[in-house]
């Protein structure tokens, strides 16, 4: 398994985790009720293994070589692609989390925007997902000489090693909400 490996591996998390946020806004819509335990424990899934765990990995280790190696295409799909998505779905999970706190405190509008920033950012991450997979993570394997791959996996797995809690505590309250909201 090489690193890129363990990254499409940790997509098949996430997305299960977008699933689970589309249901628990489908469920909120429905019943007008919202969990905001459960709307937390996504946030922190997301803040901690999507963003903190699998998108440091991705920018730390594989994209800045792709920005060095691979000149102009590199750089123009990293910094101004895969980047700039990774941004707007931390502003789409910082705004769920405004328009969370603004409904607990009697904003009746907010619901909009909890729904909003939640279903855009999961829209988004399918689709950068996607991306990464069929186009960004391939570009890579063609076009990185194989001492560049072999340091990638390399810094990919010491991290996932020293790491391991983190991640297996997160796939841990995907079950649990997987669970709740199938």
């Amino acid at each position: 398994m090489s690193g890129i490996d363990l990254l499409v591996k940790e997509h098949e998390y996430i997305n299960r985790m977008l699933v689970v946020i589309r249901k628990a806004c489908l469920n909120f819509m429905d019943n007008k009720e919202i969990d905001y335990d459960d709307f937390d424990k996504m946030i922190n899934f997301v803040r901690n293994f999507a963003d903190g765990h699998h998108h440091k990995k991705e920018e730390v280790f594989l994209f800045n070589r792709m920005v060095e190696h691979l000149g102009e295409a590199g750089k123009n799909i990293i910094v101004h692609g895969m980047l700039v998505e990774h941004d707007l779905g931390r502003t789409y999970i910082r705004n769920l989390d405004e328009a969370l706190n603004k409904y607990k405190n009697g904003e009746e509008e907010a619901k909009i925007d909890i729904v909003a920033n939640a279903v855009s950012y999961a829209t988004l991450l399918e689709n950068h997902i996607n991306k990464e997979n069929n186009v960004i993570f391939n570009f890579a394997k063609r076009s990185l000489k194989e001492d560049i791959m072999k340091v990638i996996d390399e810094e990919c797995f010491d991290y996932e090693e020293k790491n391991a809690f983190a991640k297996e505590e997160n796939i841990d309250i995907l079950n649990y909400l997987e669970k709740k909201y199938n």
